[in-house]
């Protein structure tokens, strides 16, 4: 007897194989993925690893990576020609600028000022003080002009050949402001007091660029009048005080 074939019943995978399948090649794709991503880049890691290796940027934190040549990578070029420049030095560095050489210099001049006026017994006619505008020296008119005149007295020279001296060093703009009290004056050669103020700021810059060598352009001078009294108008020596020539000598960061 010939057995015949049942339709239907052919031998096969199942079809939620071929669905597994497909899952699993997908997640290794997947998987493959991201390991070509995180592949990290050999020679770019080496640069940073080098740079950190040659130059100490932290020194209290030794770097992490040995060095494999540590006495060829620290060999000082002695001829001075030309030094190899770690570029996250410029990033890191801080050198100090024009700006705050200038303060130091404003400092140390404050400092020499407030000791000549100390050995010279000069305190109680000059003063010296720092603030943002920069250093500010106020001398009384007793130091330097008879009453309503505008010409420098010889015991006030001493102390300007002492400021011009140095202010030689220095490159600072120099602004020089006379005041009066406010008793009226009237003469031939003053009409009031803005002329007498403005007259007695232009002899201290003439006396400073003649016997110093300055350059006039560094020099502002400024006639203020009776117009900004330190003290009131109402006695001999709040009068005396009112009576005075400022030197300030700028703070290259002041903007006023």
């Amino acid at each position: 007897m010939i057995r015949r074939r049942k339709q239907g019943n052919d031998k096969g995978a199942p079809k939620w194989m071929v669905t597994f399948s497909d899952l699993m090649t997908l997640i290794l794709v997947f998987f493959i993925l991201l390991f070509s991503m995180s592949i990290v880049d050999t020679q770019k890691f080496q640069a940073l690893a080098e740079s950190f290796q040659e130059r100490s940027m932290f020194d209290g934190f030794p770097s992490l990576i040995p060095l494999e040549h540590p006495a060829e990578d620290r060999e000082v070029n002695t001829d001075f020609r030309e030094i190899e420049r770690n570029p996250l030095e410029d990033v890191f560095a801080a050198p100090d600028t024009e700006e705050e050489e200038d303060i130091e210099e404003l400092d140390q001049l404050l400092i020499e000022v407030r000791e000549y006026l100390e050995e010279n017994n000069l305190t109680e006619y000059i003063s010296a003080t720092r603030d943002e505008s920069g250093v500010v020296l106020v001398l009384q008119e007793q130091m330097l002009f008879d009453s309503a005149e505008a010409e420098i007295l010889s015991a006030g020279e001493p102390f300007l050949q002492k400021v011009g001296m140095m202010l030689e060093d220095i490159p600072n703009i120099v602004k020089v402001e006379g005041h009066t009290d406010s008793r009226p004056i009237r003469t031939d050669r003053f009409p009031s007091n803005w002329e007498l103020s403005g007259a007695r700021a232009s002899s201290v810059i003439r006396f400073l660029i003649d016997e110093s060598g300055l350059t006039p352009e560094r020099f502002i001078a400024v006639g203020h009048g009776d117009t900004q009294p330190v003290a009131p108008n109402t006695t001999e020596e709040n009068l005396r005080q009112n009576r005075r020539v400022v030197i300030v000598i700028s703070d290259p960061e002041y903007d006023e």
